[in-house]
């Protein structure tokens, strides 16, 4: 496939390889990351005989096992092609989804977590490289954003249509939650498989001219720590990211159930408390151009970490109805921040590097955070302590954003932008004269996000 050689259809700005591009994206994204199980497998784990240190333990394992697939996969993405990840990815995490039909116990639930880290390992860094990287071939890079959110949109409101219907199908079929997630996952391969093929080994991004076999993957892995370690800017990108990350992960699958039964929520309305922050997560995804562009992009995300974990302290303090609201605000700034940072982040990788050894090196940094995290969530649960994690959460939190901020103001960190490998930086890390979001007028005066 040639760069930039499909027509525009009129009015988008978009070939039509990159419109193929991001309508197969949008059903991967939907479909290998609609987890049927994801409302009840707390329940659903304790109906199994396993007790809150054994669910907790495993979300650990799974955590560090997930650090540990970034490390070859992401090095794998960049040897074999990004295309060829997600096809893996796919095939792995319909595997993983069947685990618990086999074996409904803690050994059955430990590796279907351990499939579940090595499947997404695979995709984390490579599907935004992909897209990225795809859009910038058919020079409509400036679609990215609204791509990325668009996709995380649209796989939420999956969701929404289907966590309800998790309950009464498990009524019908106890296994029904884990059958369902394999045979999405099974159609985010289908998705996969009509992607096109990029310039690049396997059909990807991947780099095979660059040479092959254990050199090339110590060649690539030094050159993106080294990348990190060039540049301030891409390395506070990163840790801002475990923020929004860590927050969103430990209270959005982890601290989900346990928040909603301390506060005398039936488990029989989870599924639609759930439903609920998933449509207030999904259009804040879709809409992240609504955000003002008083403020840099980098602000945004601080700010919106901060919400996240304003919203965390407040549910000590409220009634079952404040708790469902807070969740629920809690989500749209999730929805709102993920994909502001993740194209931050991906703005801010030179041209020339290893883009998804250089995500998954932000992966590996979110998920040992989360690692750590989990074990610290089992310890306060264990010990009737739910109240004091979510306020130290949210104080940890304000702390690490608050050093980030002394880092910037303070000159210690001066802001750039890199991906492109052209174009001076302009304010905020911004290139001089870039476009701003979809739909708004160039001009140096906006600060795009």
């Amino acid at each position: 496939m040639r760069a930039g050689t499909g027509r525009r259809a009129a009015g988008t700005g978009l070939t039509a390889t990159a419109r193929r591009i991001i309508r197969l994206n949008y059903g991967f994204q939907l479909l290998f990351n609609l987890l049927w199980w994801m409302p009840v497998f707390y329940a659903y784990q304790k109906a199994a005989g396993l007790s809150d240190g054994q669910i907790f333990g495993i979300q650990s394992v799974y955590y560090v096992a997930f650090c540990l697939f970034e490390i070859p996969t992401g090095l794998i993405a960049d040897r074999i092609g990004t295309r060829n990840c997600l096809l893996a990815g796919a095939v792995v995490m319909t595997a993983a989804n069947l685990a618990p039909v086999v074996s409904a116990s803690y050994t059955g639930f430990l590796v279907h977590f351990l499939a579940i880290a090595a499947g997404r390992s695979l995709t984390s860094g490579a599907a935004s490289a992909y897209l990225y990287d795809g859009l910038r071939a058919e020079k409509c890079d400036e679609h990215y954003l609204r791509a990325e959110g668009t996709a995380r949109a649209l796989g939420l409101v999956a969701k929404v249509v289907c966590w309800p219907l998790v309950g009464p199908l498990m009524a019908v079929a106890h296994p029904a939650p884990y059958v369902l997630s394999a045979a999405s996952a099974a159609g985010s391969l289908a998705c996969a498989v009509a992607l096109p093929r990029l310039a690049g080994a396997g059909g990807g991004t991947g780099r095979a001219g660059a040479g092959s076999g254990g050199g090339a993957f110590l060649r690539d892995a030094g050159a993106a720590l080294r990348c990190v370690a060039s540049s301030p800017w891409l390395a506070l990108l990163m840790v801002q990211g475990v923020a929004v990350f860590t927050l969103s992960r430990i209270c959005q699958v982890n601290l989900f159930q346990p928040i909603l039964l301390d506060h005398g929520i039936a488990e029989a309305s989870h599924g639609s408390v759930m439903a609920a922050m998933t449509v207030a997560e999904a259009v804040a995804s879709a809409r992240p151009q609504w955000l003002s562009r008083r403020l840099s992009p980098v602000g945004w995300v601080s700010v919106l970490s901060l919400a996240l974990a304003g919203s965390l302290a407040g549910m000590t303090l409220g009634g079952p109805w404040a708790v469902v609201a807070l969740l629920c605000l809690f989500a749209a700034a999730t929805g709102f921040a993920y994909p502001v940072q993740r194209k931050l982040v991906n703005d801010a990788v030179p041209a020339d590097a290893p883009r998804a050894t250089l995500l998954s090196v932000e992966s590996i940094v979110d998920r040992a955070v989360c690692a750590l995290a989990a074990i610290a969530v089992g310890a306060y649960l264990a010990a009737g302590r739910l109240d004091a994690l979510l306020w130290h959460s949210a104080l940890a939190t304000a702390v690490l954003l608050g050093v980030l901020q002394l880092l910037l103001r303070g000159g210690a960190v001066r802001r750039e932008r890199a991906g492109r490998g052209v174009r001076p930086a302009g304010p905020e890390g911004t290139p001089a004269g870039a476009a701003g979001p979809p739909g708004t007028a160039r001009s140096r005066a906006r600060r795009p996000l």
